[in-house]
């Protein structure tokens, strides 16, 4: 069986940067260190973290005085960081880079008079915290449905803002009928959404042109994994979203000569190998890289765990 591996997969800079943190707390200050939710949505991640001394927690409350707090990749609402604040809780934030853009240009546009438009998953940890980085109205949309029964006070002043996890191509069609009812819309440019998400989903799409099979492997709870999924589903491949290789169903093989493999933002390489490991058990594979868009984005750590 021919196994082609898609160019890039797995994590992105943002989860290497919030893994890194923890890590580097873990290290610098001595266990617990308390994350709130978790820090990336990867069970085999959180898992590793929490065996090595990382408590994670739903709510600051739960957090004891004067422990050591990081925020998650996903960033938080401002209501979560005046809690810490009260309690001068010592806090390392991870929210990624790319996640606090869309927060200051959420905050801009308010700032102008602006009711939001969050193009987003309900229930997403970085669209609830997006939602209370903002003052004034923020109105979530999921779907082109949406928007035709969106009520808004000034159609004349709104703007929107996208979950990072979504790519251009899945805001494509929602933005275009943001733009239809309300001509006067403003947002972003498209190249402020998230490079990781529409280079893996681009991925996808051509790995999908090489195999008759594609394996996801990502934690359920990860927007961006079951996005990967759903796409090689929708270009006419069977598609699985799988958080290792004990997932692995020896059926779903039956007649398959050419298998895909891709991983999530919040996917670690490890767990790529070891499902391309557990692929032998089924027969013989042949392992062929798939070319892709090269990834060099690296970003700065906070001043309390970097090296300077």
């Amino acid at each position: 069986m021919k196994v082609v591996l898609a160019q890039p997969r797995g994590f992105c800079a943002g989860v290497e940067r919030a893994i890194e943190i923890v890590e580097r707390a873990l290290v610098k200050f001595g266990p617990p260190i308390y994350v709130r939710h978790e820090i990336v949505h990867n069970r085999h991640v959180v898992e590793d973290l929490r065996a090595r001394g990382a408590v994670f927690v739903d709510e600051i409350a739960e957090v004891p005085d004067g422990a050591i707090t990081v925020f998650s990749a996903h960033g938080v609402a401002r209501k979560v960081q005046h809690a810490a604040a009260e309690r001068d809780l010592p806090v390392i934030d991870a929210t990624c880079p790319l996640v606090a853009k869309v927060h200051s240009e959420g905050r801009r546009y308010a700032g102008q008079g602006r009711e939001i438009i969050l193009i987003g998953h309900a229930g997403h940890a970085e669209v609830e915290g997006t939602i209370g980085q903002i003052d004034g109205k923020v109105y979530l949309v999921q779907t082109v449905e949406d928007v035709a029964t969106l009520t808004v006070t000034d159609p004349e002043k709104l703007s929107y803002i996208t979950q990072t996890t979504l790519s251009v191509d899945d805001t494509r069609g929602i933005i275009a009928a943001l733009t239809a009812r309300f001509p006067t819309i403003t947002g972003p440019d498209v190249r402020d959404i998230c490079y990781a998400t529409q280079n893996r989903q681009e991925a996808v799409r051509h790995l999908a042109e090489q195999v008759e099979l594609i394996l996801v492997v990502g934690s359920r709870n990860s927007s961006n994994s079951n996005r990967l999924r759903e796409i090689g589903a929708e270009l006419g491949r069977p598609s699985y979203l799988i958080d290792d290789a004990g997932h692995l169903e020896a059926a779903w093989f039956d007649g398959i000569s050419t298998v895909g493999v891709t991983a999530g933002a919040s996917a670690p390489e490890v767990l790529v190998r070891g499902v391309l490991e557990g692929l032998k058990r089924f027969g013989p594979i042949e392992v062929e890289m798939l070319a892709g868009t090269p990834e060099d984005v690296r970003f700065k750590l906070p001043s309390e765990v970097s090296d300077d």
